[in-house]
């Protein structure tokens, strides 16, 4: 059984965000830290906790809502998948609904967005769509 860590990260996210939930909690990894420092590098999350000791580590994540109550994390969309790994060039990111999303990709350089990689001609693993 293959388990997606990164697919967990973004739905548990936009899950919290729909109903309402102010922090939610996750099993430590330096991948899933890595995202949530560009989320909240977007404003899509407020503050990143890291807790616990050696085993039991779990970031506590607090997510960003604007003045009407409503989460900034409306959607979310899986690119590639453990079955199905997409690549792309520097010169294949495109914005993501019209830039009023971010796409989140994995570089040489380390987790960023679309358009930071664009700007640096990097390319790598798209990880996901959020908007």
């Amino acid at each position: 059984m293959v388990k997606d860590n990164i697919s967990d990260f973004i739905v548990k996210l936009s899950n919290a965000g729909k109903a309402g939930k102010p922090t939610v909690l996750f099993p430590y990894s330096k991948m899933i830290a890595a995202i949530a420092e560009v989320l909240h590098k977007e404003g899509y999350i407020t503050l990143i906790e890291r807790k616990g000791k050696k085993m039991g580590k779990f970031l506590e994540v607090t997510l960003a809502y604007d003045e009407s109550k409503h989460a900034k994390i409306s959607g979310v969309a899986r690119v590639s998948k453990p079955s199905r790994r997409v690549y792309g060039k520097s010169n294949q990111l495109f914005p993501v609904f019209n830039g009023l999303g971010r796409l989140v990709l994995s570089t040489p350089k380390g987790i960023m967005t679309g358009g930071a990689a664009r700007k640096e001609h990097l390319g790598g693993e798209l990880l996901f769509k959020i908007w």
